[in-house]
């Protein structure tokens, strides 16, 4: 007896990302509902704020130094943030992080209603806000297996990407309409009130106590968190891929040269780069339901990395058309939203949950930082040779550093995690499931 065939309908549902979290998880419900608004608020502050530097001061090197304010802090805070974040309860602590962020954002409304505003108010409060940043994410990201079973935990993920990059999409696109419209102080404000979202879902959430045994912040705590994540190879694996593809990869800080002198499509052409990409990560974390089914994720990492880098090589190599560029973008960066799934399932899998804050910081180092540096080294390649030598280069270093740690890292390639008991959770899903009895 023949089993049935699927029709093309559910062939394609089984694609989506998989909204159970959503459907039996109810305080994962609301952190991502939170989230989802919110997000939205922060990337109009994220197009605004170089925006307003660059009003104020006509510089292009003004909007660098802009990066690096906001960088320091995340290097200076991110693993000190981790270290808290396993030491307290961490919806507590997110309900602080978030007010405050509210807070600054509402100083940059404020200063920006000033006749003449400060530059150095500007950046002293993007510093402050990146600070808060770099406490904040270790927190929501270890937090998350604490709210969903292991069984839901990647589909978790897959809707944190899809929240975010949905986000990524929307939130420039109204920014760029009220500074237009109505104004830089504006944009601020609504920025401030959707975090008003964010602390409303997370007051209906129930504590989220750190793990039996947690240990006080302290530098001892910090340096237990780097051990772990040295002396668990998959895990170090996880971030030494995405730092690899990062420095190697990012073609970013070129998409204005790209656009303007290797393609000729001028001005519109730079937002069109942007807006590939963003495109298609969000049509990638929308259907990554399929990661769940894959069984050898250290493979499918290194696969997805190289998917990455030959797309990122393709928009250096197909100058003659910008469409075919735009489309390799797209794959680029849809290719880089699944690994990075699957890298966030293997590292909140691996690590144990009085771990999970700090090896979460690591993360958040890797993330920020790594795109920061591939910025750089893409720009002093392309000063040297050229921007479309320096993508492509950069596109097959890529492919060559995922060949190498597939050599070198065997038991990555090897790589099965199966999903694992968390008590936490399994009384979140115990607790959700006599409610709906």
């Amino acid at each position: 007896m023949t089993e049935p065939r699927r029709s093309p309908r559910s062939r394609i549902g089984s694609l989506l990302v998989d909204p159970a979290p959503l459907r039996h998880d109810r305080d994962y419900r609301l952190l991502w509902a939170g989230q989802a608004i919110s997000v939205a608020g922060r990337m109009i502050t994220s197009v605004v704020l170089p925006y307003q530097v660059y009003v104020l001061t006509h510089d292009v090197l003004a909007v660098g130094v802009l990066s690096l304010v906001q960088l320091v802090p995340i290097l200076a805070f991110s693993l000190g943030g981790g270290a808290v974040a396993d030491a307290v309860d961490r919806r507590r602590l997110l309900l602080a992080t978030q007010a405050a962020l509210a807070l600054v954002t509402l100083g940059l409304a404020a200063v920006s209603l000033l006749p003449a505003t400060p530059l150095w108010t500007v950046y002293a409060l993007a510093f402050v806000a990146a600070g808060l940043g770099s406490v904040d994410q270790p927190a929501r990201a270890s937090a998350i297996p604490r709210l969903v079973p292991p069984h839901r935990l990647q589909s978790a993920i897959a809707l944190n990407q899809l929240v975010f990059n949905a986000g990524a999409v929307v939130g420039p696109a109204i920014g760029g309409i009220v500074v237009a419209t109505v104004g830089i102080a504006a944009a601020y404000t609504i920025d401030a009130i959707t975090y008003g979202a964010a602390i409303t879902t997370l007051l209906l959430m129930a504590p989220i106590p750190p793990s039996p045994g947690a240990v006080r912040p302290s530098v001892k705590a910090i340096a237990e968190g780097l051990r772990f994540a040295w002396r668990e190879r998959p895990v170090l694996a996880t971030f030494v891929v995405d730092l690899m593809a990062m420095v190697f990869g990012s073609p970013r800080s070129l998409f204005p040269a790209m656009a303007l002198d290797v393609f000729g499509v001028g001005p519109a052409g730079v937002g069109l780069l942007s807006s590939a990409t963003a495109l298609g990560a969000l049509v990638a974390a929308l259907f990554a339901g399929w990661t769940t089914r894959v069984r050898h994720q250290g493979r499918a990492v290194l696969a997805a990395v190289t998917v990455w880098g030959l797309g990122i090589a393709g928009f250096g190599l197909f100058t003659f058309s910008f469409p075919l560029a735009l489309l390799c973008l797209a794959i680029a960066s849809g290719a880089d939203v699944i690994s990075a799934v699957l890298r966030s399932f293997i590292v909140q899998t691996l690590t144990p949950d009085g771990l999970r804050g700090r090896v979460s910081s690591i993360h958040v180092l890797v993330v920020t930082g790594g795109p920061r540096v591939g910025d750089a080294e893409a720009a002093a390649v392309a000063a040297i040779t050229s921007p479309a030598t320096s993508v492509v280069a950069g596109g097959v270093l890529t492919v060559l550093g995922a060949a190498i740690l597939a050599l070198a890292m065997p038991e990555f390639r090897r790589l099965q995690v199966a999903a694992t008991p968390d008590v936490g959770a399994d009384e979140t899903e115990r607790a959700d499931e006599a409610a709906t009895a």
